[in-house]
């Protein structure tokens, strides 16, 4: 994979390509295989991300723990109503990140894109647009592979995860990956893609990670069904022409450094932030035995 987006988007412009067959190359060239064999592969993992992202739609999915669960499917339901103040679009998407954040908490198979926490984020923004739009698996396939050179780059020069870098490195890793992959599955190009994807980081910038129990339940859910929001409105403004002032390589230097910067108690250790709340310490205390002060 490519180590920059710099790297990356010179070899999209001197090929006249795009990311998503810039980087399908590069790993042929890295491996070696035919690449159908990688195509295939991207197939698998999709149909996995359209079942995690819809299983919450169809029935109350609850986690584990008991902390969370059936907010996927209340959320689609009100989406019915007429009432909602968000479009049609954004409330599937929403849903569908809310319905994989769930499945995961319930130990169901997910598609860490690119980590657990922040797995809802693609497949939403992908099966929510095949389904208004029609596109095939295989633009969502050229989609994923976009996404994918993008969260390899973040992965490569900084982190995607929470215990390191906060929620913004992981919801921002995966919100600028489905940003990225929204601007190639409606067209656009390898600039206005990573503009797209700085965007989405740099509106999630110092995002911390404060799950209740140190379970990947709540907030994180919430932050998947804002995280494809983020995704949407950064695709939008860069096909709108708007630009980063920040090259994305910068951007993902900057987050790496916010997020070193950080308390460990804002790093996925769940003493800090929402965790750290009185309601916060009852409910972990509830998880793990069953009482808390509330119910005592």
């Amino acid at each position: 994979m490519y180590n920059k987006a710099e790297q990356l988007l010179a070899i999209c412009e001197k090929e006249g390509i795009s990311i998503a067959e810039a980087t399908l190359r590069k790993i042929v060239e890295e491996d070696g295989k035919d690449r159908q064999v990688y195509l295939d592969y991207c197939k698998k993992v999709l149909e996995v991300m359209k079942s995690s992202s819809s299983r919450g739609l169809e029935e109350e999915v609850k986690t584990m723990s008991g902390l969370t669960g059936g907010n996927a499917k209340r959320l689609y339901e009100y989406g019915k109503t007429g009432q909602a103040l968000s479009d049609e679009l954004l409330l599937d998407m929403m849903a569908r990140a809310l319905s994989t954040l769930e499945v995961n908490g319930a130990m169901g198979k997910i598609v860490a894109a690119p980590t657990a926490g922040a797995s809802g984020i693609l497949p939403a923004s992908l099966v929510s647009m095949q389904n208004k739009y029609g596109y095939d698996d295989d633009q969502l396939v050229q989609a994923l592979l976009t996404a994918s050179a993008v969260g390899a780059i973040v992965a490569m020069n900084a982190t995607i995860a929470g215990a390191e870098g906060g929620c913004q490195a992981e919801t921002g890793a995966a919100a600028a990956m489905s940003a990225a992959a929204l601007v190639e599955l409606t067209g656009g190009t390898p600039v206005e893609a990573f503009n797209a994807a700085s965007f989405a980081i740099v509106n999630l910038l110092g995002l911390v990670c404060d799950p209740i129990a140190g379970l990947v339940e709540f907030p994180c859910a919430l932050r998947n069904a804002s995280g494809v929001s983020i995704a949407m409105i950064s695709c939008d403004l860069a096909k709108a022409g708007v630009q980063s002032l920040i090259p994305f390589d910068e951007v993902v230097e900057a987050m790496y450094a916010v997020g070193r910067s950080m308390p460990a108690a804002l790093r996925e250790t769940a003493l800090g932030g929402l965790a750290a709340t009185k309601s916060g310490r009852d409910l972990s205390e509830w998880v793990t035995c069953g009482t808390c002060t509330n119910c005592s």
